[in-house]
């Protein structure tokens, strides 16, 4: 299981630069990726990255999952924070996408945040977090 850090508890690695940024650097190691960039153009890289930030300007803008996916699919396996308009609710979400880090702009309940990623016992479709499907633990 991935732990999961929220900003009070998280290493005090901050992105930095932008996707632009980062690829005008030959030793950046941390990056942050805006709403609408390909995070694609980073997949060259993954091997030096140590922390990829995924920018959720509103809780409805949902390409930053869509980025998670990608990376995690390409083999990235450093900390992949979501930030910005990060609701309770989307928590269990974004941790089967392969965010294992979140720095929500407003503070989280931390009762409400346990109860939101333990919320359900069985998943249906393969994700990042590796967990087994129902279907497959009950057909082998």
């Amino acid at each position: 299981m991935v732990e999961l850090r929220f900003r009070d508890d998280a290493p005090v690695d901050e992105p930095g630069t932008t996707l632009d940024g980062f690829l005008d650097q030959s030793n950046a190691t941390a990056v942050r990726i805006e709403a609408g960039e390909d995070v694609r153009r980073l997949l060259p890289f993954l091997d030096r990255l140590r922390l990829v930030e995924v920018a959720f300007p509103s809780f409805r803008d949902g390409r930053g999952y869509s980025a998670a996916r990608i990376l995690r699919e390409a083999g990235y396996t450093g900390e992949l924070r979501a930030a910005g308009d990060v609701l309770v609710d989307q928590l269990w979400f974004m941790r089967r996408t392969g965010f294992d880090s979140f720095a929500p702009e407003k503070a989280l309940d931390a009762a409400a945040v346990e109860r939101a990623l333990n919320r359900y016992d069985a998943v249906y479709q393969g994700a990042a977090d590796g967990r087994t499907p129902v279907w497959k633990l009950r057909h082998g």
